[in-house]
């Protein structure tokens, strides 16, 4: 491949290159990622062949087989650059990325090489819409966003470790392809309840998968997951069919917003789909362990009976905590359970306006079910959820 032009930044003529982005910059952002949308692949593809052709040594920072990683980091920067006027946004969406690429090896010095590399490849596919202002834009965001994530990580670096090196301890299977995973961290793992971490096993060097944690925090300091094998999932599938007591693991930094407010006595509504019920269960014992009285209603669900794996478990939970009610619904029609599918459910029963809502499970449930939470009342700043949209983050 010929050497790919990487052109300086050219800084606006209206403010200096240095300056904050604004809404003026969102503008010009979203309007050349409009333009370069229908070549995405391409847009990706000429990003990485730059990347990696000015700065080789950066190679080794990602996984052997880019297959699942190659637009990871790419649509990451898209999604911070398109919300480069939401300040609240933006830094909190940073400072988790910040943290969490320092399992990776990323250091302030790599962030120049990948700008550069970004500006190559949307001035490549840019044609028609890209000029001195749109490059300026991108420069100042690009400025901003490393400059957030780097801060971040720099503060977590005084305070934390760049990964855990976890134990396995024990596997309860539970179907043919769930299992229920614990660990020993080697060191104390800060972390709440409705969080999630990302795990890297032994076959798959520098692949990350996120999962939540199954728990609250426990006085002997293991870490429970739930994972279910995915087709063509490394890392699950890895997990559920070879790992073994005495494996050793590693655990990026805790991440995720979806975690109890204790100051509001709103009750709790949270909806799960299959392993997404891992989180609503280490909730529910936050709520327990707290010690306040507040309703928790938990809608669990799943496409088959099986997939319902774990639902002793919050039978057990229910029995033990009056305020804690358990509805269960398979979607398929003859399974038992129920046959309504789990929004549907929901939006018969309430009302919810009094609620705080939590949801955990496959996209299309959260989705479906935000629509349907907002719909019946519940404002959409107390619908907490995590993955969705943040496809450096999102699980297989």
């Amino acid at each position: 491949m010929a050497q790919a032009p990487v052109p300086p930044p050219v800084p606006a003529p209206s403010r200096p290159l240095n300056a904050r982005p604004t809404s003026e910059d969102a503008a010009l952002i979203v309007r050349s990622m409009e333009a370069v949308a229908p070549f995405a692949d391409k847009v990706v593809s000429y990003f990485y062949a730059t990347l990696f052709l000015h700065n080789p040594h950066l190679r080794e920072l990602f996984p052997a087989a880019m297959d699942h990683q190659r637009d990871r980091l790419f649509r990451a920067l898209l999604i911070a650059a398109k919300h480069v006027d939401d300040q609240e946004f933006l830094t909190q969406y940073l400072s988790n990325l910040g943290r969490g690429h320092r399992k990776y090896g990323t250091r302030s010095e790599h962030y120049p090489a990948v700008g550069e590399a970004l500006i190559a490849a949307l001035s490549r596919y840019g044609d028609g819409v890209w000029d001195d202002e749109t490059e300026a834009a991108w420069v100042r965001a690009y400025t901003t966003i490393s400059q957030t994530m780097i801060d971040a990580a720099a503060a977590d670096e005084r305070v934390a470790p760049a990964w855990w090196e976890a134990e396995v301890v024990s596997l309860e299977r539970r179907t043919r392809d769930i299992v229920v995973l614990t660990v020993r961290p080697d060191q104390p793992y800060p972390f709440q309840a409705g969080q999630y971490t990302t795990l890297e096993t032994p076959w798959w060097p520098r692949v990350w998968r996120n999962y939540s944690f199954a728990t609250a925090p426990r006085p002997d300091g293991l870490l429970t997951f739930h994972v279910k094998a995915i087709p063509a999932g490394w890392v699950s599938t890895a997990l559920v069919h070879r790992s073994q007591p005495g494996d050793v693991l590693r655990l990026g930094p805790p991440a995720g917003s979806m975690v109890v407010d204790h100051s509001s006595a709103h009750g709790l509504l949270c909806l799960a789909g299959g392993t997404g019920i891992a989180p609503i269960e280490a909730i529910v014992e936050d709520v327990a362990a707290y010690g306040i009285r507040r309703r928790v209603e938990v809608y669990y669900g799943a496409r088959c009976r099986e997939d319902l794996y774990d639902l002793e478990t919050m039978v057990r939970l229910e029995r033990q905590h009056p305020w804690l009610s358990l509805h269960s619904v398979v979607d398929t029609p003859g399974e038992g359970q129920g046959t309504e599918p789990l929004t549907d459910l929901v939006r018969q029963h309430g009302p919810w306006q009094a609620f705080d809502a939590y949801l955990s499970g496959p996209p299309g449930l959260i989705r479906s079910g935000v629509d349907a939470l907002t719909g019946i009342g519940i404002p959409s700043h107390r619908i907490r959820h995590d993955f969705v949209g943040d496809p450096v983050e999102a699980d297989e």
